[in-house]
């Protein structure tokens, strides 16, 4: 038979325990994950990403969620999207592709913290105090991508050594612009290259654009790398083979899809220690204690089945620097 005490004990049991089954566990950090480029192309570099910050702990979906805006190639939307992710508050936000990412991250909001991945100086473009020291709210990782244009130029060259003409080709607007065109004039000037200069921004400026290179006798391009590209490799790449013109490009994605040679950064990396640098905030890490991380990584890539349709004959020392041969 129980007593009083102990049926009032029980039933302050019972009044607990629905309340302990329903309590609800802390909500998942948000990460906002600003892109300049499409899902779809962003898929490799996504999961870089998702590996540096698995290796801090954290695992989308079990203890970290990830509010994603892609604009798709188009940089003039990236202040809207970032806007939108601040509405969101999350505890950081990873911004890549493009240093206009970083900028509409730092205009949306000066407190949040911010992960970037950007191509141009970071001190330069006022995103930190320094590399070891970058104060503020954000940090990330540095790649060279504007200031290997010359070298670009100069194994495109050694590549094609009988070309007297070459042409670059920039998308238009793209921040980098200016310092790709001054590396590239000047690389030209000392390989005593005649030198061409176009931009385009659309599907309609391309086609415009390689009807003009033949017009003009270009018998190489140069395309460095922007994030209007990025998402046009295909169509790109395929105008180089039609005009049967030999084309370097700026990043591994254009050989692996036809195109001739590609010299520039390995970006797996770059978004690795990104995702490193969004765990290390998330456990309470300030940015501005974390240094940038500047891009140590080079990768030379030539296709060589593409080089055998245009009729060239890759130099030896070429294959023995070429990180990647494609056949």
């Amino acid at each position: 038979m129980i007593g009083r005490r102990d049926f009032i004990t029980l039933l302050g049991g019972a009044a607990a325990f629905p309340l302990a089954a329903g309590a609800q566990q802390p909500a998942a950090p948000v990460i906002g994950y600003l892109s300049g480029r499409s899902a779809q192309v962003e898929g490799p570099m996504l999961a870089a990403f998702r590996q540096g910050l698995a290796a801090t702990g954290y695992v989308e979906g079990r203890n970290v969620e990830i509010e994603f805006r892609f604009a798709d190639g188009d940089i003039d939307r990236l202040p809207v999207l970032a806007a939108d992710l601040v509405r969101r508050q999350p505890a950081a936000i990873v911004a890549v592709t493009t240093s206009g990412s970083a900028a509409a991250a730092r205009a949306a909001d000066g407190k949040i913290p911010v992960a970037f991945a950007v191509g141009l100086d970071p001190t330069r473009l006022g995103l930190v105090a320094s590399f070891s020291q970058p104060g503020g709210n954000m940090t990330g990782t540095y790649s060279f991508t504007s200031e290997l244009t010359g070298k670009m130029l100069g194994l495109l060259h050694e590549l094609v050594p009988k070309v007297r003409t070459v042409a670059l080709l920039q998308s238009t607007g793209f921040p980098q612009n200016q310092l790709q065109l001054t590396q590239a004039r000047e690389a030209a000037a000392t390989l005593g290259l005649r030198f061409l200069e176009f931009s385009a921004g659309t599907d309609r400026e391309i086609d415009t654009v390689f009807a003009s290179l033949v017009e003009q006798h270009a018998e190489a391009l140069l395309i460095p790398t922007n994030v209007n590209f990025l998402s046009r490799e295909q169509k790109i790449v395929g105008l180089a083979a039609r005009h049967g013109l030999p084309a370097m490009y700026g990043r591994r994605n254009f050989a692996a899809a036809g195109g001739l040679i590609s010299y520039g950064n390995n970006f797996s990396e770059n978004y690795r220690q990104v995702g490193i640098y969004a765990g290390r905030i998330l456990k309470g890490e300030k940015p501005a204690d974390l240094p940038v991380v500047p891009t140590t990584r080079l990768e030379l890539v030539i296709n060589v089945n593409t080089a055998k349709a245009l009729g060239i004959e890759v130099p030896p020392t070429l294959l023995a620097l070429a990180d990647e041969v494609i056949e």
